[in-house]
């Protein structure tokens, strides 16, 4: 430990030694880096914060979703630093006033560009602006006037953006739907000329409309469909008829006052009881045929006077069995002409298969261009539609939650922590220098390292004697190295705080 000290004192005592050494590459240093920190330019930062609410009550109706909104969001938010809209930015700011020309004004975009930021918070629908100004060309004054411009620049364009882009993107939208109706309604216009002049020259041989392929499975599905209905006919017409064969076509009598007999009336309701759809096994059929057999062995069951009537059941029965005739007799009648036609159209496909496919090609041709024609339409009312919802509701609530900062101090550089900074570097370049020297130069400090230098025993050393005059100067000499080494620290503080003194002004 004794070792290390003596090492120590033996260092502080070379550097003491060449102090005006130390001392002056501290300042040069000093001066140098101080020199170097104050050609730095200020850089003065605006921000500022606004909110966009992409939620609309009316947009869900119409198709145009949240989703959508913030795709919408994003883009404004990336296309904010565009070419186009920094050019805004220096033709519509003090930046104006530093341009004499095209070059001039690519320049400024490129540095707007690495100085302007656009941030998104936790929250996607809040969104920071920052923008900062360091032209050593510009006062101070003018940096920080700048960076706020710029930041309110970028705030209206914003605001432009989201009012007037989707305007702009809807009309472009309509104009090229238009365009591409236009065309479509050519082609389709074309395509229904083409198939009329077809069926036109080809219309005893391909009558009907619609292709040859079209017409046939339309007559198959028809021929299933009547073929459903004659079964459910013909049932109907069997019914009738086994009604009708069940019921006797005139009365037996009539009785004395010249009402029906009971055997008549009971037969009667029988035939009403048999129209209705009952069957025999049905308990009151059954009870009602009792009654008939047991009256017509009583003998009529009332006063039995001769002749007969028509059976009112019996003309009812015979008029709805006929209405059942007729419906089957048509349904076969339709189901034998479509079979002809199906027949027709299959000879004429077989012995005509070019004409049936020509005419199969203009058919898929024209419905092709009709559904692209429908689509297009409804596509250009939608987007019509959507467009007047974004225009008239606003396609986003635009508010300024931070309004862009005037700075009052740069944010960079922090001139005061560099000015120390090189203060604390220019002593220690001193310090070093001072001790590189020492470890150069070859005397020694003490008899010790001599002794260890040589290989030889140093039988004494001789003290320095030192006069009153040299005691006196070496005294002012302190004194100026003190003031020195002062004047450096105390001009250190007045750079700083000059660096205070411009910042409140600025």
């Amino acid at each position: 430990m004794a070792g290390l000290l003596d090492e120590l004192l033996v260092v502080l005592h070379g550097i003491w030694t060449r102090r005006w050494l130390a001392l002056a590459v501290a300042w040069g240093v000093c001066l140098l880096g101080w020199l170097g920190v104050a050609l730095i330019p200020n850089a003065y930062q605006s921000k500022a914060r606004v909110y966009v609410n992409t939620q609309s009550l009316l947009e869900d109706k119409v198709g145009i979703t949240q989703v959508q909104s913030q795709q919408d969001l994003d883009r404004l938010r990336s296309t904010l630093a565009s070419t186009d809209n920094l050019e805004k930015v220096v033709r519509d700011t003090d930046l104006s006033q530093t341009v004499s020309g095209p070059h001039d004004i690519a320049a400024k975009i490129t540095t707007l560009r690495e100085n302007i930021t656009v941030m998104a918070q936790a929250d996607p629908s809040m969104i920071d602006i920052t923008a900062t100004s360091a032209d050593s060309s510009l006062s101070d004054g003018a940096n920080a006037r700048i960076a706020r411009q710029v930041v309110q620049k970028l705030i209206d364009i914003f605001q432009e953006e989201n009012l007037s882009g989707d305007r702009n993107e809807t009309r472009q939208s309509i104009a090229f739907l238009d365009q591409q109706i236009g065309e479509r309604g050519k082609q389709l216009a074309a395509a229904e000329q083409r198939r009329v002049e077809f069926e036109q020259r080809y219309a005893g041989v391909l009558p009907g409309a619609g292709s040859i392929g079209q017409r046939m499975d339309a007559a198959r599905q028809e021929i299933n469909n009547i073929d459903s209905q004659l079964v459910q006919a013909q049932s109907a017409l069997t019914a009738m008829n086994g009604q009708l064969a069940g019921t006797p076509p005139t009365l037996p009598g009539v009785g004395g006052n010249g009402g029906p007999t009971a055997l008549a009336q009971a037969q009667a309701d029988l035939a009403a009881m048999r129209a209705r759809g009952w069957t025999s096994s049905h308990p009151d059929v059954i009870a009602q045929v009792r009654q008939v057999e047991a009256l017509r062995k009583a003998g009529g069951g009332g006063g039995g006077g001769a002749g007969s009537t028509p059976n009112p059941a019996y003309l009812s029965i015979r008029s709805m069995q006929a209405e059942r005739a007729a419906t089957v007799q048509a349904l076969q009648t339709r189901k034998a002409q479509l079979q002809a036609d199906l027949s027709t159209m299959t000879n004429r496909q077989t012995s005509e298969p070019g004409l049936a496919a020509e005419q199969e090609k203009l058919q898929r041709d024209y419905d092709v261009l009709k559904t692209q024609y429908d689509k297009l339409l409804a596509d250009r009312e939608e987007i019509r539609l959507r467009g007047d919802v974004k225009t008239e509701t606003g396609s986003a609530q635009f508010r300024v939650i931070q309004p862009p900062s005037a700075p009052t101090a740069p944010t960079a550089p922090n001139r005061p922590l560099l000015l120390i900074g090189v203060l604390v570097l220019g002593i220690g370049a001193g310090i070093g220098t001072a001790f590189a020297m020492g470890q150069l130069k070859g005397t020694f400090p003490t008899a010790a390292r001599l002794e260890r230098a040589v290989g030889m025993p140093v039988i004494g050393s001789i003290s320095q004697t030192v006069s009153v005059a040299q005691i006196a100067i070496e005294k002012q000499r302190r004194k100026w190295f003190a003031g020195a080494s002062g004047g450096l620290a105390a001009l250190c503080l007045v750079l700083i705080a000059i660096e205070f003194v411009q910042r409140g002004t600025a």
